[in-house]
């Protein structure tokens, strides 16, 4: 049965996709600058920015709910928040430049920016 649908070349095709595709996930993961800095808004505005080497612990209080922003050993991650869904709780932990971390119904934002900002890197006249 398996014969009948994917010929040899099919199945080739398949195998080239894949380890491209996990290739780009590799080279993706591991080429992203580290961060220095994180930066906490809440209901789109800035709440308070931190040294991501510093180890502390963020209440976020906000009218639409609150949140525990954890920083640690490097890295940030949301442990608590009084949202139903927990989505930004479940999230990995974030420590690369450019990652963040969203809670929609507490409009939390969290996210980390390299030394310089992460603006572009060519201006253009």
């Amino acid at each position: 049965m398996f014969k009948r649908f994917f010929t040899k070349a099919d199945i080739v095709l398949l195998v080239i996709l894949v380890a491209a595709g996990l290739a780009t996930s590799v080279f993706l993961a591991l080429s992203g600058d580290a961060g220095s800095k994180v930066i906490i808004e809440s209901d789109g505005k800035l709440y308070a920015t931190y040294r991501l080497d510093q180890n502390i612990s963020v209440e976020v209080k906000s009218k639409n709910g609150t949140n525990t922003v954890v920083i640690e050993n490097g890295r940030v991650d949301v442990t608590q928040g009084s949202c139903r869904n927990q989505v930004c709780v479940e999230h990995a932990t974030i420590s690369r430049s450019g990652e963040s971390i969203v809670c929609l119904p507490n409009r939390l934002l969290v996210k980390i920016e390299g030394e310089g900002g992460d603006g572009p890197d060519v201006i253009s006249g």
